[in-house]
């Protein structure tokens, strides 16, 4: 599903957030938003799933206006929010209890377990697994909503270094298999490189995106840890430059 933003405008305690900010995605892309803290990443995110209400502007799933909370988006936060009373199964078929279909989603949950590395896991507890387990987790129930377009708020930004690695490399994996639309918000330029077709970058001055950076295949390869210093000091200069090109 297409994703189109126009003129989205949002203040926080008189200080204009985002400025009549204009954002498309096209259906199957993988866009990063990159910028410094407080530019605004986190509160698109928030206004895009209806928890909060912009000012003014409009937001658009494949030409049809949004307003409010709607089935379209998925949001993913940073921590897993796993109840820990509850197993793995009925911790990702969340969504079927709540508005109904369950026994059809614990079918559909079981089937992708394996995908998604937690098969054996299914009626363990979350203090059973691993912080990467977990996130797998807090993916498939994120997925089996069956929304068009993700939205994913740093969702690998609590783990260490080691198990985000495992994690950004399983996401590239499911890429395809996903099928999905996604946005996510990072501070971490490499994770940008490695998961996008294209990284935006908010520009806190202005309120809207600055630079756009279109990420070829060959550079979605690990080698980048080796070989795209490069690319990596141009984002990081873009980002500290307000977005702006020289």
């Amino acid at each position: 599903m297409k994703l189109e933003i126009s003129g989205l405008t949002f203040s926080y305690e008189n200080k204009k957030i985002l400025n009549g900010l204009d954002l498309s995605i096209r259906e199957g892309e993988f866009v990063s938003l990159l910028g410094p803290s407080g530019c605004g990443k986190s509160t698109l995110l928030k206004l895009l799933t209806g928890v909060i209400s912009p000012e003014g502007g409009q937001v658009f799933a494949d030409g049809q206006r949004i307003r409010g909370i709607t089935e379209h988006f998925a949001y993913m936060p940073q921590n897993d929010l796993l109840f820990p009373w509850k197993t793995i199964l009925e911790n990702v078929c969340l969504y079927g209890r709540i508005h109904g279909g369950l026994e059809q989603m614990k079918g559909e949950a079981m089937a992708q377990m394996g995908a998604f590395g937690l098969k054996g896991y299914e009626n363990e507890y979350p203090s059973a697994l691993s912080g990467g387990m977990r996130q797998r987790a807090a993916f498939l129930r994120t997925l089996l909503c069956h929304a068009d377009i993700l939205l994913l708020d740093e969702p690998f930004g609590a783990l260490d270094v080691i198990t985000r690695g495992e994690m950004q490399d399983w996401l590239l994996g499911v890429r395809d298999r996903m099928n999905r639309t996604v946005l996510l918000v990072t501070h971490d330029i490499d994770e940008a490189i490695y998961l996008s077709d294209r990284i935006l970058i908010l520009d806190p001055a202005t309120g809207k995106t600055g630079s756009e950076i279109v990420i070829t295949e060959a550079e979605r390869s690990r080698d980048w840890l080796f070989r795209q210093g490069e690319l990596r000091q141009r984002i990081y200069g873009e980002i500290m430059g307000g977005g702006k090109n020289d």
